[in-house]
């Protein structure tokens, strides 16, 4: 799937493992450049320690736990990173996660990789709502959900952010 500036691509485990070991082995292993800054939304502490275990043993590709690359379509670079969550739960939701480069920001990216996550979501007609979380205040990514129609749900305390705002979008019934 492609917006104006941007597409997805899928990645596997074998290429987040190359990206939590170093851009130059990522870079060979998709044969892309990377943006300044990227990596670090793998290896920060905003990565749950749990899908890095997970990662070191997992060998099939599943798009829901992976997530995807952000190729800037003119420049062909990875400015970022998104996702999903995982797999729908039992009540139909899946929360989305992105994060461009800093290079690249404040240029309508984030935006359209969020519009590119629901557009898949609803493809899978698998998904009956979208979360995102954020800080509790007003923010570029805050800006970022209000425009792809996110609705504020309130804040709620996660065990390992703290106090978070919690945003949602439902889907039609596809």
């Amino acid at each position: 799937m492609a917006a104006d500036n941007v597409s997805l691509m899928g990645h596997t485990p074998e290429d987040l493992r190359a990206l939590s070991e170093s851009r130059e082995a990522y870079e060979r292993r998709v044969g892309r450049a990377l943006a300044e800054g990227v990596r670090e939304f793998m290896i920060g502490p905003e990565v749950s320690p749990a899908f890095l275990e997970q990662l070191e043993t997992s060998s099939e590709t599943d798009p829901w736990r992976d997530g995807f690359g952000v190729l800037h379509l003119v420049d062909n670079v990875i400015i970022g990173l998104c996702s999903y969550g995982g797999p729908p739960g039992d009540d139909g939701a899946v929360e989305i996660s992105y994060g461009v480069s800093p290079a690249y920001q404040g240029r309508g990216y984030a935006t359209e990789v969020a519009q590119l996550l629901i557009e898949r979501a609803v493809a899978t007609a698998q998904v009956r709502v979208l979360r995102a979380h954020t800080l509790p205040e007003s923010n570029a990514s805050t800006r970022v959900l209000e425009k792809c129609g996110f609705k504020f749900a309130g804040e709620i305390v996660d065990p390992e952010d703290g106090l978070i705002g919690r945003w949602e979008l439902p889907l039609a019934a596809g």
